[in-house]
């Protein structure tokens, strides 16, 4: 297989890269050169923010059994590539998102909800629902429905993590001590290890498929507490989980999702939107997760190996929790889980 990774040098790009180069395909990444490629790929240069950007693209002979985009932004970069490729290509593969549906979807909500008003191919960027959205236009109307996948992936964690959710948490564990550990501890999450993301991409290429795919774990994977419960544990054991209860966290004016990252309080929107998603249409198709604590593990691991400072992308604000409004809270005695035995 022949792979055009358009990326393909930080966190999800990255990962379908070494997964696609994991089973002896060949692999090209168009990318800015702000990073190098994985070993074992071939680059070419471009920005498509740029005129002319996609000159290098425009000018290769190659031609392609499947392209990855992961773009995020103005979807007329989306629209520009997947017609210039859509001659030279087989397949398009556009990492989209959950939030292209209509807010708020409901709990189970699969792929034929609604989505998001107002998208356009041909927009320049404005919020990333309708951004990604378009993308997801452009592709159809350079592709076609049957030679796209639509990969709407919910909240990614894993290896190389530029957007600071797990790496916060695990940065947090490490400081040990009492930490602000939101509640319920049973509460289920749900989200995708970018390899098992790329793993299902590169099948899905190979098996053909088309569609639009909700794609993260089944509902309850893991649990608030089996995530940060790991967190202490690979960090070394000295963090003291200090479960609160939602209402807690709410009146003293954290907010859910940025300030305590992968946490939304159970029964709102939020959580239904980014928690409760019907995945059996992937998992049908071939999507499999690993446990929550290998995530975990190997990403401590990589941090580690990068000197415990995680790479932030730009464009994507900073997530975690201010020592002092963490350590108010808990001071103030109003911390104590009391609905759940066993919270310590």
């Amino acid at each position: 297989m022949r792979l055009l990774m358009l990326g393909g040098t930080e966190f999800v790009g990255r990962a379908v890269v070494e997964a696609a180069l994991g089973r002896g395909w060949d692999v090209t990444v168009f990318h800015r050169g702000r990073h190098e490629a994985p070993p074992g790929a071939r680059s070419l240069l471009g920005d498509r923010t740029a005129p002319g950007g996609l000159s290098a693209l425009a000018d290769d002979p190659g031609e392609w059994d499947v392209v990855v985009d992961t773009w995020s932004a103005a979807p007329s970069a989306v629209r520009d590539t997947a017609r210039l490729l859509r001659g030279r290509a087989g397949r398009y593969v556009y990492v989209s998102s959950c939030s292209v549906y209509a807010w708020a979807p409901p709990a189970g909500y699969g792929e034929d909800a609604p989505v998001v008003e107002g998208a356009s191919a041909d927009a320049e960027q404005t919020d990333y629902a309708r951004d990604k959205r378009g993308g997801e236009l452009a592709v159809l109307d350079a592709f076609g429905a049957d030679r796209s996948v639509l990969v709407r992936s919910g909240l990614i964690l894993g290896p190389y993590e530029n957007i600071g959710r797990l790496p916060w948490w695990l940065g947090r564990t490490a400081r040990g001590g009492p930490v602000l550990a939101p509640g319920p501890r049973e509460l289920p999450l749900q989200y995708v290890d970018v390899r098992d993301l790329a793993e299902w991409v590169v099948l899905a290429a190979e098996r053909g498929l088309s569609g639009p795919y909700n794609l993260v774990s089944p509902q309850g994977h893991a649990t608030m507490g089996a995530l940060l419960a790991a967190c202490a544990r690979v960090t070394g054991g000295t963090a003291q989980l200090r479960w609160t209860e939602p209402g807690v966290i709410l009146e003293a004016g954290i907010e859910p999702w940025t300030e305590l990252p992968v946490w939304v309080p159970p029964g709102s929107d939020l959580h239904d939107a980014l928690h409760s998603a019907d995945v059996s249409r992937a998992v049908g198709a071939g999507l499999v997760c690993r446990p929550v604590e290998e995530t975990v593990a190997d990403t401590w691991r990589w941090l580690q190996d990068a000197g415990g400072v995680a790479p932030q992308r730009p464009d994507r604000p900073r997530s975690g929790l201010d020592p002092e409004v963490e350590a108010k809270v808990l001071a103030s005695g109003a911390g104590a889980c009391s609905t759940h035995p066993g919270c310590t």
